[in-house]
């Protein structure tokens, strides 16, 4: 499980926060199916060389969010993608509403906005 998340030292985002997002994505692609188990806070922190706190702190924000369920004495699993994507949606959304208005205090149009939603469509096509 470890070597599918990767930890960039030099990234300015918290190790917590690379540890989550990593999961994130493995679960919402389907790398990781629901019902499937993570590796023991333990286990991950050895296998990283990171502190145990801080995969605790990874998991409880996945828990929150819904993309784990811990099960005391028998570990945390992955839940449905559903929720999970549901979640992540609106972690997005808001994310996107916060940047758009800082775009706009910043003189981009909502032309403008659209055109880059637009173009960021076209590059998935």
């Amino acid at each position: 499980m470890a070597p599918l998340i990767n930890i960039n030292f030099r990234d300015a985002r918290p190790i917590y926060q690379q540890v989550k997002e990593g999961f994130c994505r493995l679960i919402l692609s389907g790398a990781l199916s629901p019902g499937s188990k993570l590796p023991s806070v333990r286990e991950l922190a050895t296998s990283l060389t990171i502190n145990p706190n801080t995969i605790q702190r990874a998991y409880r924000e996945l828990e929150q969010e819904g993309y784990i369920v811990s099960v005391p004495g028998k570990g945390s699993f992955v839940c449905q993608v559903d929720r999970a994507a549901q979640a992540r949606r609106q972690e997005l959304l808001e994310r996107f509403r916060q940047l758009a208005v800082e775009l706009e205090q910043l003189g981009v149009s909502r032309e403008q906005l659209m055109e880059e939603l637009r173009e960021g469509a076209k590059k998935d096509d």
